[in-house]
């Protein structure tokens, strides 16, 4: 197991790059084979996207789409070979300002994160 230590510096530098949009900063942070889990999407845990290549390409949707996105984290926790990390979604979509409370669910294999399953309040219908 690697020391909880590297793990809560690799999430830093992972949230880091998600607000800097550096994609390449992202992916150093994901093995080869990450399975990140959208928190919207059209299957009850959102759409299940495999491999860097295909993160990567998601998250700069997400950075085109929403061009000011950041994720504002709350705090991390780590257990072991899994982490939780809290946080505040902002961006403006359409020319409409959001704000969201959420949380991702990782899961590592040595020092890279192997599954990201991301969780987020919606807006009231």
């Amino acid at each position: 197991m690697t020391d909880p230590t590297f793990r809560l510096a690799l999430l830093d530098t992972l949230f880091e790059a998600f607000n800097a949009h550096d994609v390449e900063g992202v992916l150093a942070c994901f093995d080869d084979n990450v399975v990140f889990e959208t928190a919207v999407g059209p299957e009850p845990y959102g759409a299940r996207i495999t491999g860097k290549a295909a993160t990567g390409a998601a998250f700069t949707a997400v950075w085109t789409g929403m061009p000011d996105v950041r994720w504002t984290v709350v705090r991390h926790s780590i257990d072991g070979d899994h982490a939780l990390t809290e946080w505040l979604f902002t961006g403006t979509k359409d020319g409409v300002a959001v704000e969201r409370e959420g949380l991702d669910l990782f899961r590592f294999s040595g020092d890279r994160i192997v599954s990201k399953r991301a969780f987020r309040k919606s807006a009231a219908a």
